[in-house]
């Protein structure tokens, strides 16, 4: 017979013995199921016809757009439409560039978006280092107000904003785009997520060599900031490309529209196909920033999420 100091013996080590963990799939398909060789079939289906159609829906309509400004304008008129261009041809795009003046759109534009870039850098960055690291008095309340703004549609501000633009004398003004552009609230706040990921002792160190606030802004948060500032540069240039209500609002004269403007200013008088044309050439500067810098983009956008 076993005594009773045996059992207890046996209860305690029974007791410290590591029980198996239960492990619950609470999902749609459970992994032995994926495992399975319809399973596996199954999920490869799903995935490619997603992927194919999803792509399908971004590309498409640049497709349409290049391979119409390549019909003549009898071919765009067909019905149904025809997919490929039955003869294939660059006419549009020369007759684009003298009808629109796309030249002189494009130096106006890359004008408006440099000078805005420079702008929003110097606010934004301010202001998101100053909430960030200075932390002044009341910044959460500021930093929600900024954040608050971001709720209300842009629609609802433009009256009061042309207003207090036209008061000011900024009409055909390129401080007119640059000044409503440089107060963004989502730029300051990606800024300031980033600085906050920054470790202080990088800002303690400058301090205890003398340094002051600018000087620390200059040579220890902006040199180890370069991917956010990549995104929120970004951002700003393909904003002053694609804008269009407000410097159609603020740039009336016809040597001083932007190219989205002047566009839509000459589309009623020449052909579809010209139309066209003059897309695809005032989309080429955004989707070669895209296409080249989207890595930055990616690691820009993720570079402040994680601390340590």
């Amino acid at each position: 017979m076993i005594s009773v100091g045996a059992r207890a013996t046996e209860r305690a080590r029974e007791r410290r013995r590591p029980r198996p963990i239960e492990v619950r799939f609470r999902t749609i398909v459970s992994p032995h199921q994926l495992n399975s060789r319809w399973g596996r079939r199954i999920y490869w289906a799903v995935l490619l016809t997603v992927l194919t159609l999803s792509t399908l829906a971004f590309v498409f309509p640049l497709y349409w757009m290049v391979t119409g400004a390549m019909k003549s304008g009898e071919e765009l008129a067909l019905m149904p439409p025809t997919l490929v261009p039955r003869a294939p041809t660059l006419d549009a795009f020369a007759e684009a560039w003298e009808l629109f003046d796309i030249g002189l759109l494009l130096r106006n534009t890359a004008f408006y978006a440099l000078g805005g870039w420079l702008v929003t850098m110097a606010v934004d960055v301010s202001a998101a280092y100053a909430l960030s690291k200075l932390r002044p008095a009341l910044g959460n309340v500021v930093l929600g107000a900024m954040l608050a703004t971001l709720m209300v549609p842009p629609m609802v501000v433009l009256i009061p904003l042309y207003v207090t633009v036209s008061d000011l004398g900024l009409l055909n003004d390129p401080w007119g785009l640059w000044l409503p552009a440089a107060a963004n609230g989502f730029n300051i706040f990606l800024l300031k997520r980033f600085f906050d990921s920054i470790p202080k002792e990088l800002v303690e160190a400058a301090l205890i060599d003398g340094a002051g606030p600018l000087r620390v802004l200059w040579s220890v948060i902006l040199p180890v900031s370069r991917p956010i500032l990549g995104v929120v540069s970004i951002f700003t240039i393909v904003t002053s490309f694609k804008d269009f209500v407000w410097p159609l609002l603020v740039m009336t004269d016809s040597d001083r529209m932007t190219i989205s403007v002047g566009l839509s200013q000459t589309a009623g008088a020449v052909p579809q196909n010209t139309i066209m044309a003059g897309l695809v050439i005032a989309g080429i500067p955004t989707v070669v920033v895209f296409v080249f810098f989207q890595r930055h983009i990616m690691a820009g956008l993720t570079a402040g999420s994680i601390k340590g």
